[in-house]
């Protein structure tokens, strides 16, 4: 078997999973490019080698390519196309250095400021109202950012007070609430932009002309409102802080809430992970990580890492959680 049709049938394996599986198939397609289609079982350590340690490769990448090569070629050993894996030794995974940033409410109140300026600019894509909305909008709900730009108009239901959002990650979609205070807003923004006939694209969040906003758009956007915000960051992340940013402080600042509230939490926090869309309730734990300091004792004892199942107990609970 070639190089290329061992790609191809691999990653239509991967992807008949429910999952798009984007960043693995390209850095497979990018082996082929630098290796040429050649048989599969004529591939050696000493052509891989060079291919991972590319320029300009971080250990993060170098890691993350080695376990998509080494997928790739145990599926086929596996199958017997190859009798051995042409990889080099593994390296430790390199420890994770990035941590989001979670805006104050200040913060917040500023950057809505800063998009009524800057978005008057008659050269701005996306007008003050609409840009204002979807930081609202990214706040009040811990969208992601692909979320909210894919958002239809036919996915906000106003007369049940749901949104349907649609995840391109896990290819799958979720029906959340809103509260009263975002559904007044989403409901003014709709009666002031979506009742012009000359409107050719379905999604709710459009630029001035019209049409779908791009997420590179928003985010190269956010970056100027950010800055005439005088919002940064100053603990020698190599990031500033990132649109993205707000679905973090989205989760943070519910769990802040919640605990001071008395809420219980071992209900709250599989309920939160469920409302923002993730299947793994591990992934609760980087928001506990950054919550404030003085709560963090507390919080940490729920965490799914700490073996914790008493929500799995919870009837209640699970059917709440089935129903999002």
């Amino acid at each position: 078997m070639k190089l290329q049709e061992g790609i191809d049938v691999y990653i239509e394996a991967r992807q008949s999973e429910g999952a798009p599986w984007m960043k693995g198939a390209q850095s497979l397609r990018s082996l082929c490019r630098s290796l040429g289609n050649m048989p599969l079982n004529r591939i050696r350590v000493n052509q891989i080698a060079p291919f991972l340690d590319g320029p300009h490769t971080s250990a993060a990448t170098w890691y993350n390519k080695y376990c998509v090569l080494r997928q790739f070629f145990c599926y086929w050993k596996a199958r017997n196309e190859i009798y051995g894996l042409p990889l080099p030794p593994p390296r430790r995974f390199p420890a994770q250095t990035f941590v989001p940033y979670v805006y104050s409410r200040t913060e917040l109140r500023r950057l809505l400021v800063a998009a009524g300026i800057t978005q008057r600019d008659l050269n701005s894509v996306i007008g003050p109202r609409t840009f204002r909305t979807l930081l609202l909008f990214l706040y009040g709900t811990g969208a992601g950012l692909s979320e909210a730009v894919q958002l239809e108009r036919g996915d906000v239901d106003f007369r049940r007070r749901r949104i349907t959002l649609r995840s391109s990650v896990a290819r799958c979609t979720r029906e959340i609430p809103i509260g009263s205070d975002l559904y007044e807003i989403l409901l003014q923004y709709h009666r002031a932009h979506h009742q012009q006939e000359a409107i050719r694209d379905p999604q709710f969040f459009l630029t001035k002309d019209g049409a779908q906003i791009k997420a590179s758009t928003a985010s190269k956007t956010f970056q100027k409102v950010r800055k005439k915000a005088g919002v940064a960051r100053y603990d020698g992340a190599r990031y500033q802080p990132r649109m993205q940013d707000l679905r973090y402080t989205f989760a943070v600042h519910r769990l802040t809430a919640w605990f001071k509230n008395g809420a219980d939490m071992g209900r709250m926090i599989p309920a939160l992970s469920a409302y923002m869309g993730q299947h793994d309730l591990s992934a609760s734990e980087r928001y506990l990580r950054l919550t404030p300091e003085r709560f963090r004792a507390q919080l940490n004892k729920l965490s799914p890492k700490r073996g914790k199942r008493r929500w799995r107990d919870d009837s209640e609970l699970m059917r709440f959680l089935d129903s999002l």
